[in-house]
């Protein structure tokens, strides 16, 4: 189950600067600075966990998202939880909804996101 938090903006700032770079999330960053071990439901059985487990994506990876029809491309970057991060920095756990967080209405993310070179997400599976 997770909860949502709010902090105020120099708590943020603080957790980022502790973070590192596309790799923790704000909960990541409170479990080690807690001394918490990493969940069980971490990466391996996130939505990306087995393509991470197996190497067919990496922590750290980019993935684009063009949509010809309005002219626009947006790019997520694959976390170490199998999150993932948006390039305003909100970090989503499922292809599909940071696709839909990025249009604004429900999108299927496994069509949606390709890697860079041209591998739709959904064929990666």
């Amino acid at each position: 189950m997770t909860r949502t938090i709010r902090v105020d903006d120099e708590v943020f700032a603080k957790l980022q600067s502790l973070a590192e770079p596309f790799v923790d999330t704000p909960n990541s960053t409170l479990r080690k600075l807690l001394g918490l071990d990493r969940p069980a439901s971490g990466a391996g059985s996130s939505a990306l966990g087995p393509l991470l487990a197996d190497g067919r994506l990496s922590v750290g990876q980019r993935l684009v998202w063009r949509r010809r029809n309005l002219n626009q491309v947006h790019y997520v970057t694959v976390m170490a939880d199998g999150g993932l991060c948006l390039e305003d920095g909100s970090v989503h756990t499922t292809p599909s909804a940071a696709a839909t967080a990025l249009a604004g209405n429900q999108q299927n993310g496994w069509k949606a996101f390709a890697t860079e070179d041209g591998t739709p997400l959904g064929d990666l599976r």
